[in-house]
C-alpha cells in the first residue's frame, strides 16, 4: 500500500471511530413493552391464513413465466 493509500485509509478509520453511535438500553417494564408493541399493531390487523397466503403466492407465480419470451422482430 503506498503512502496516500495509507493516509486516507487511517483518515477513513478516524472518522468511522468519531461517528460510532452506542445503543441505549431500553429501560422499559416488560409490560410497558408488550403494550407498546400492541398499540403499534394496525387496527384491522392480518390474521395468519396459510390458505390465502399460499393461494396469492402461486398467483403470483404463474404470471412472472407470461412476459418472459421475447417479440419477433422483424428486419428493416
Amino acid at each position: 500500500m503506498d503512502k496516500r493509500l495509507a493516509k486516507r485509509h487511517k483518515r477513513q478509520v478516524a472518522r468511522k471511530k468519531d461517528n460510532v453511535k452506542l445503543s441505549e438500553p431500553d429501560l422499559r417494564s416488560p409490560e410497558e413493552i408488550k403494550a407498546a408493541r400492541e398499540a403499534s399493531r394496525p387496527a384491522g390487523g392480518r390474521v395468519a391464513d396459510l390458505g390465502s397466503a399460499s393461494s396469492t403466492a402461486t398467483s403470483r407465480t404463474t404470471h412472472n413465466a407470461v412476459g418472459t419470451g421475447s417479440a419477433a422482430k422483424t428486419s428493416v
